[in-house]
């Protein structure tokens, strides 16, 4: 083994022992030494991606089970998901949780130990155990963060529908299972029949979709998350979530080799992508507190990036294997952009209810008593999931288009249509999203309410070193990736499935383009050198104030000169005109409550609270609640209490055992 495969592996060991000492120390002493050691152990795991890069990591045999070695060896697409995703669970780590609780350092072990076997174990029986191990520590996260009987329900929830992915994926291994090595997974596919081995495919994606937020599982996202704080945000949309995106990449571009159904196959999944995308967005938009606004908007990513797996297989189908590459190295980009993006905004989440005593979205003049350091890490998160340049979020989603702007390469009218049909999913996306986040940023920091900030100054504190910097590093990092793309990107050329050659071949000198410089081009990095020259009209302006008198009028609000917080933007205003126009989406619902003095006209108190209703609760989930109430009230006989009937139970059980055993013949 040479010296960067004995780091790599050196280092992800010493990672999982530092994460296993924090969940030992947290369940047995507490203090700040978990949180040392997970971030200790985040470090750790960077310094092995780093090694283990461009290549990928070399295997080591960590036990046997039977004859069947337990191996664990990343990819180099799983070391790439992971590198920047550590960036912002590194201070996440360091943060902790909400009041620093208990048992949330255990959660957070157990959530990047359960990631980091996902990324590099090569078996179906570990991999499983991994999978169920980083959704358990998610839950263990947010309920120590949020110990309330509502919180329980939504991490109930979270688990009910994860488990949902995990019997799919379960299924999927059993499928597969004559050997439990992945090398073995793809030519064991080829055995199936179509109609079996396409189900599988669809195993696949229900399986990992329930992580990532595919619809229907999106809707788990926004109260699971928005019971807990921005440093298990940060950290269930970054490592987490990028891990899961990795397998599902990997049972489709790798098990699933070439059949005859690809391309329908992938519209499936192109489509699911889209959907999702577009839905959860649509809900982001909508709501009123941090971490559900951006809880949704991780939906909405997940969704992007899937779209252009979906791409990928499509592209595959048709015989294009570069392009093929090409979307799925964007998705990839995508999902590495938006960890770094989404995690600064859920750390700023954190920074804001210090400052203003909760997560809620409002105008509170947030940023006129933070320090710039909120303000300037903020935005550039905010300006990478809006899609705008010189940002991660810009580059990979210019990308995508380009990706299904090369549609008129496929033959088969229908892949055509689906590529189309998703670019126009994708635009309106983007749009609603950049929308979303000028509510997030404008609204939650922006706003100059003084007298709603006044009401809440009691909660105010100062924002720790450690605060302004976790925010500052990680939003600073978001513009660093897309300018530094151009030199790194050539390096994925071990992750580009199946055309290695794709990166190398989406970079031209200081440009990025889409495998072709005369299709298309931008150059981030020039970008960042030509835009300070803009600077020189506001240094005019500022030049100008010496001789021409500044003008000051009061707020103009419906034709009436009223104070500034008078007619200060809501975000239930802020988001109301498109609440109305998808009304068919949304169904709102309005609550007014009146309390009055005396008599009737003489109104005390006024409560408006506002809502939107699920889309696939009413239709999916409450049905299948009271399918499974209706079945246990049928079977609720079988608990008699009586142990000569469990007895009875237990034998008819033997009987069936033995029976199958002697009918049954191995094939």
């Amino acid at each position: 083994m040479n010296l960067p495969d004995s780091v790599s592996l050196t280092a992800f060991g010493l990672a999982a022992l530092a994460w296993l000492l924090a969940l030992l120390a947290d369940l047995l002493i507490g203090t700040a030494l978990p949180r040392l050691l997970l971030a200790a152990g985040c470090a750790l795991a960077a310094l092995g991606a780093l090694w283990g890069l461009p290549e990928g990591g070399a295997s080591q045999t960590l036990l046997l089970l039977g004859n069947s070695p337990v191996a664990f060896q990343p990819d180099a697409a799983a070391l790439w998901l992971m590198l920047p995703a550590l960036l912002p669970a590194f201070f996440a780590s360091l943060l902790g949780g909400t009041g620093h609780a208990r048992g949330w350092a255990a959660g957070a072990a157990l959530s990047l130990l359960g990631a980091l076997g996902v990324y590099g174990l090569q078996d179906g029986a570990s991999f499983l155990i991994a999978w169920e191990v980083m959704g358990f520590g998610g839950a263990l996260m947010l309920l120590a963060d949020h110990r309330s009987v509502q919180a329980g329900r939504d991490n109930l929830f979270m688990l009910a529908l994860l488990e949902v992915g995990g019997v799919a994926l379960l299924l999927a291994v059993l499928m597969l299972g004559q050997s439990l090595a992945f090398g073995t997974y793809a030519l064991q596919w080829t055995q199936w029949g179509v109609a079996s081995a396409f189900f599988l495919g669809l195993l696949w994606l229900a399986g990992f979709g329930a992580k990532l937020g595919l619809l229907p599982f999106y809707e788990w996202y926004p109260g699971a998350y928005g019971s807990g704080s921005g440093s298990s945000g940060a950290l269930m949309s970054g490592v987490v979530m990028n891990a899961a995106y990795f397998a599902l990449g990997r049972a489709l571009l790798q098990w699933m080799s070439h059949p005859p159904w690809l391309a329908a196959f992938g519209v499936v999944v192109l489509a699911a992508g889209t959907f999702t995308a577009i839905l959860a967005i649509l809900y982001a938009f909508q709501q009123s507190d941090w971490r559900r606004l951006l809880a949704f908007s991780s939906a909405e990513n997940a969704g992007v990036a899937v779209t252009a797996l979906g791409a990928a297989l499509i592209f595959r189908a048709g015989g294009q294997d570069a392009l093929s590459a090409l979307a799925w190295t964007v998705g990839m980009l995508h999902l590495m952009g938006h960890s770094l993006a989404k995690g600064t905004l859920f750390l700023s989440a954190d920074a804001t209810a210090a400052l203003q005593g909760d997560h809620h979205l409002r105008q509170s003049a947030i940023l006129r008593h933070a320090p710039l350091t909120l303000g300037l890490g903020a935005v550039f998160g905010a300006m990478s999931l809006a899609a705008m340049p010189p940002t991660a979020g810009f580059v990979s989603e210019w990308y995508l288009f380009q990706s299904l702007f090369h549609d008129f390469t496929l033959k088969t009218d229908g892949s055509r249509i689906a590529l189309a049909l998703a670019g126009a999913g994708m635009a309106l996306t983007a749009a609603i999203a950049l929308a979303t986040m000028v509510k997030l940023f404008g609204v939650g920091l922006l706003g100059q309410n003084e007298e709603h900030a006044a009401q809440h100054r009691k909660h105010q504190t100062t924002l720790t070193s450690l605060q302004r910097g976790a925010v500052l590093i990680t939003g600073l990092a978001v513009p660093a990736f897309a300018v530094s793309l151009v030199f790194w990107l050539p390096q994925m050329a071990a992750s580009a499935w199946p055309a290695a050659q794709a990166p190398q071949q989406m970079t031209h000198h200081w440009l990025l383009v889409p495998l072709s410089a005369g299709f298309a081009f931008i150059s981030p990095a020039m970008l960042v050198i030509v835009v300070p020259l803009l600077a020189l009209i506001p240094l005019a302006l500022v030049w100008g104030r010496r001789r021409y008198a500044v003008r000051r009028a009061p707020l103009w609000c419906g034709g009436e000169d009223y104070a500034a917080h008078a007619g200060a933007t809501t975000a239930l205003s802020f988001s109301n005109a498109l609440r109305v126009f998808y009304n068919f989406i949304y169904r709102p619902q309005n609550a007014v409550a009146r309390q009055f003095e005396g008599k009737a006209y003489f109104l005390k108190e006024l409560q408006f609270d506002y809502s939107q209703a699920p889309l696939f609760g009413p239709l999916l989930f409450n049905p299948a609640v009271h399918a499974v109430q209706w079945l246990a009230r049928k079977l609720r006989f079988l608990q008699n209490g009586l142990m000569n009937a469990y007895l009875a139970y237990i034998g008819v059980l033997l009987l069936v055992v033995f029976g199958l055993v002697l009918v049954w013949t191995p094939g």
